[in-house]
């Protein structure tokens, strides 16, 4: 699976951004996905996961309730709705899918096989 992220750029703070995340190679079918992101000089943290059926979202507490998580399948597709934005939520974002356990929503970065290359959200405060 090939995963391209894309929807990145420079907001001020308060405002929205959109991500999205297509998949090639395979369908997003049977994979749970998640958001990742990694600020300067910080380690890669979770931000948002989906499971495979599309039935079950987890959050970090930093980002619940104002970002939000989906996937069209038909499109192959999964996305990041990103409201409120605030200057911490600065990062380079990314795209992740994998077989977790039991296809479940995964906090864990390595239960997930593929990766997208990254895309740089900027919140200007």
């Amino acid at each position: 699976v090939q995963l391209q992220a894309c929807g990145g750029g420079l907001v001020q703070s308060g405002g929205s951004l959109s991500l999205s995340c297509a998949a090639s190679g395979r369908t997003f079918g049977n994979y749970a996905t998640g958001w990742f992101r990694q600020a300067p000089g910080k380690e890669r943290e979770f931000v948002t996961a989906l499971n495979w059926s599309g039935t079950s979202t987890i959050y970090a507490d930093s980002v619940k309730g104002r970002f939000t998580i989906s996937r069209d399948n038909a499109k192959n597709t999964v996305y990041l709705q990103m409201n409120s934005l605030k200057p911490e939520d600065t990062a380079i974002y990314y795209c992740a899918a994998g077989r977790t356990p039991y296809g479940y929503a995964s906090r864990r970065s390595d239960e997930y096989n593929y990766w997208g290359q990254g895309t740089q959200v900027t919140v200007s405060s």
